[in-house]
This record gives C-alpha cells, structure tokens and sequence, in this order.
C-alpha cells in the first residue's frame, strides 16, 4: 500500500495537514490503527474504548501494549502526577478488554473502586502518545490511547497504517478554523424573530458546519449584538432541564428582534467541546455526585475544551470586527477578543435557575467563573 498523505510531512495549517488529521480522526473513530510520530519517536495507537480483540491480538504481537491518559483521568486513578501531558501506564498482556477500556471510562469506577496498582513507565512514546491523545479528543473519543512504541526506522518502512506527526495534531483546532468559507444562504423566519437569515459556514476537514443567525439587518460600522452559542442537542431540542441553553438560545434570538438586530454564531461544539456521547457519560457522573467541571475531567478532558478561532472567523467574513457580547462567561471575551474581535461591551444573559439545573448554574458561577 503506498503511503498516504499523511506521510509526506506537510506543513501546519496548510491545506495537507488538515486533511491529514482529519484523515486520522476518521481512522481512529473507525477503531483503527493510527501512527503517530514525534520528536524521533513513533508509536501505533488505537482509541482505548474502540479497543476489539483483533486490534489487541495485533497490537500484542508487534510489542508491549501500554495505555495513555491524560492527567486529569490519572488523577481520578490516584496516579501520582508525572508532570507530563501523557501518563503512560504497562498492561499486562493478559488483561482482559474490559478492564482495558474500564481505564478510560470513569461512569463505572465506583462499581470498580480498586483498580490498580498500576506501573507507570517513563516511555520515549510520551511525545507521540500525548498527540494521540489529542487526536482522539478532536475525534470526540474519549482520551486514552492503548499503543506500541515502535522504531522510527520501522514507521518509515510500515505502510498499512495512516502516519501522521504529532505536530499536526496539536495545531489542527486553529488551522481548521481558518478554512471556513460560507456555502449556504437562506431566509428563515424564527418565532420571536421573523427577519432572520441563517448563513452556513463549512470547513475545508469536512467536519459540521457551523451556522450564523442573522437577525435584522445588523450595522456593521457599529457594535454588533452577538451571542456565540455551542450546540446543545439535549437543550436546545429537547427543551433539557439540566441546563439552560435552550432559554439562553431562544432568549438570544428574540433580545435580538427586540433590539432591531444581531447575530447569533451556532457551533457544533456539543458539551463545551467533548461531543454529545462523551457529554451523556458527564450527566452520568453527574448524576453520581460530581459537578459539570469534576465530570469532564474524570473524563479525561479539560473543562472546557471549546475553541473560540471558528466565531472569529466567521464573524470576520461577516465584516464584523466590534461586539457586544451577549454572555455571561469572562472566558468568551478573552477568547474573541485573542482573535482580533473587539469586545465593546458584555451584555448579561441568566436566566432563572430550575430545580433540575440549580447546581449547574450555581458550579458554573463558583468554579467556571461566569458572572451569574
């Protein structure tokens, strides 16, 4: 099989790259194996919780298995930190499947409470498994990779699998973000805001688009009334009493006609950025005691793993370059504002708390900081 091109060293942020990645990340959604290299060293890795017997017999036979965690999710396993982006810990050969994936799924840790002791290694794959890593959290798998360190001589010589460089991985957020172009227009009448268009914005990885609600007819030599929105399937939909982002959405829309006009960007970044299924195993551990930000880093994740590049973007191709922004979150300023977008003004928007989403408003006010 020729190598792919994933292989041929592409640049950062070019067009190559990108579909690199996301070449990658469709492989590694798919269960299958994915090179990786960096820093001289090379790894093969395979999502831990698509992990099957047939890739854990070949993984087995080229090498020693080991597994990658993030710090967060090592921590929840009482490993002591290791100061490194990667924590690598040996399997045994023997282990059963289960127990493998049980590593990088916390929803049943309580039912597993012993787990361990484990061996922590000091791996030349720490580079490539923390790139790994990342893959797997732009293909909204869980963070954990079970792999084999190979040599770099025999990456170069074994082409059955897709190859990439870690240093790709770890700048294709933002380059992603700069290939978005507008591909769709339409009109469409919302309750509470019938002036509205909705445009479409795609980017060149073939991901989901991402949408702007247009409201009115915006002034775009004046501040513009903006509201960046993450989707929110269980919310928005689903009318969800966990949260509260179908009133902030639909409130959005209707402050918007009630002010003339505004724009309002969807993004297809479900649960701050980790997906919809990781979001469902967060309202699980939710569910067993922890927090919204305590469940997400059981998970393996940051808090927040959403990026803020997208919005720039399209707000800049929509000719918009100075705000208000309709949020209660510090965090949304700061990264529009990192972007080139200037923030004239932070318009508040809460809404009253219900009992299925006291706690969350009430987590989300102490510990994310939003101004509630």
């Amino acid at each position: 099989m020729p190598k792919t091109e994933a292989n041929r060293n592409p640049v950062v942020g070019t067009p190559a790259a990108i579909r690199a990645v996301s070449r990658a990340v469709g492989d590694l959604r798919r269960g299958l194996p994915v090179g990786v290299t960096a820093d001289g060293n090379a790894c093969l890795a395979v999502a831990a919780e698509l992990l099957d017997e047939a890739n854990w017999d070949w993984l087995r036979a080229i090498g020693e298995p080991q597994i990658a965690l993030t710090a967060h999710r090592a921590r929840v396993l009482n490993i002591p930190p290791t100061g490194t982006d990667a924590v690598i810990i040996r399997i045994s050969p023997d282990a059963a499947l289960s127990n493998i994936r049980a590593l990088a799924d916390p929803t049943d840790d309580l039912d597993h409470p012993l787990m361990g002791p484990f061996q922590v290694v000091a791996s030349d794959a720490g580079d490539p498994a923390a790139a790994g890593l990342q893959l797997c959290k732009h293909a909204q798998l869980l963070p954990a990779v079970v792999f084999v360190s190979i040599s770099n001589e025999q990456s170069q010589r074994d082409s059955e699998w897709l190859w990439i460089e870690g240093e790709l991985i770890h700048g294709y957020g933002e380059a992603a973000a700069a290939t978005l172009r507008q591909v769709s227009q339409a009109r469409v009448p919302l309750a509470g805001a019938e002036n509205t268009q909705i445009v479409a914005f795609r980017p060149s990885d073939g991901s989901i688009e991402h949408v702007a609600i247009i409201v009115g007819e915006p002034v775009r030599k004046d501040p513009v009334l903006v509201r960046l929105h993450s989707s929110c399937f269980t919310g928005d939909l689903l009318s969800s009493l966990r949260c509260d982002c179908g009133e902030q959405l639909r409130g959005a829309i209707e402050m918007m006609s009630e002010q003339g006009s505004g724009v309002l960007i969807y993004l297809s970044q479900e649960g701050r950025g980790i997906g919809l299924i990781n979001k469902l195993r967060a309202y699980k551990l939710q569910d067993q005691g922890f927090d919204t930000f305590d469940a997400n880093q059981r998970l393996g994740f940051e808090s927040d793993e959403r990026l803020f590049a997208p919005a720039a973007e399209i707000l800049q191709q929509l000719g918009i370059k100075r705000i208000r922004l309709l949020t209660n979150n510090p965090d949304k300023v700061a990264g529009l504002t990192d972007h080139g977008i200037e923030v004239i003004e932070r318009v508040p928007h809460a809404f009253p708390p219900n009992n299925h989403n006291e706690r969350y408003l009430a987590t989300k006010g102490s510990r994310g900081g939003h101004l509630l």
